[in-house]
């Protein structure tokens, strides 16, 4: 009959009993973890939801634990991000790693996102193009190289710029920016408005029609009336 006692002994080393949890003060949303008297980890309180006082944990169990501390505390890093504006997955992916978390990490944080979606990147390749087309109106050039910027795929990018009217954000860029150039000559005038279209993306036979109809209608609002 082979003894068991030195298994037995070997396997009760490897356990140890949660003998307290405490909230920590500085930060409400993580518990410190004590086992057989002594401070071991910190956890986040979803994680620590289901632990008592006087249960029993293995070294797997330990490592399970913060395992699914490190994933969420990664998930909350990643909710604070996308709470000041929409990102891109990439931009997601970039601020994760700047953090310190390794791929598997950063991939389990990815999909939980995409599964509930808080992170789209279609829709955030939409909603970019629709406010720069209110606030700050470019070109597609400009707009690709924006969306490229912020890892969008060049499929969704061509989706997303499709139905862009590049003469009416050109037209809508110079009206505003005309107002500084009123008092210029023809000439001076059109080089400074090209210019500046140019600088949004758009290009030089759209940006030299809008000049024209512009400075056109510029002239006529400052006709003198009868």
């Amino acid at each position: 009959m082979v003894c068991t006692c030195w298994i037995t002994a070997f396997c009760l080393d490897m356990t140890r009993k949660i003998t307290a949890l405490k909230v920590q003060k500085r930060n409400p949303q993580r518990v410190n973890v004590y086992l057989d008297g002594e401070f071991a980890f910190g956890l986040s309180r979803i994680t620590a939801a289901l632990l008592e006082i006087g249960k029993i944990l293995d070294e797997e169990k330990i490592r399970e634990l913060q395992h699914a501390d490190e994933d969420e505390v990664a998930y909350q890093i990643a909710l604070n991000f996308l709470s000041y504006r929409p990102r891109s997955e990439d931009e997601v992916v970039n601020n994760l790693k700047k953090h310190g978390f390794s791929e598997e990490v950063v991939s389990k944080v990815i999909d939980r996102l995409d599964r509930l979606g808080l992170v789209d990147d279609r829709a955030f390749a939409k909603t970019w193009v629709e406010n720069r087309s209110e606030f700050r109106p470019r070109g597609r050039r400009a707009l690709r190289t924006e969306l490229r910027q912020k890892g969008i795929a060049d499929e969704l990018i061509d989706l997303v710029l499709e139905p862009v009217d590049e003469v009416a954000l050109a037209y809508r860029a110079a009206i505003k920016q005309s107002r500084k150039y009123r008092r210029l000559d023809w000439d001076n005038y059109r080089q400074k408005m090209i210019a500046f279209l140019a600088r949004r993306g758009f290009n030089y036979g759209t940006a030299a029609e809008v000049v024209e109809e512009v400075w056109s209608e510029n002239q006529t609002d400052q006709e003198p009336s009868c």
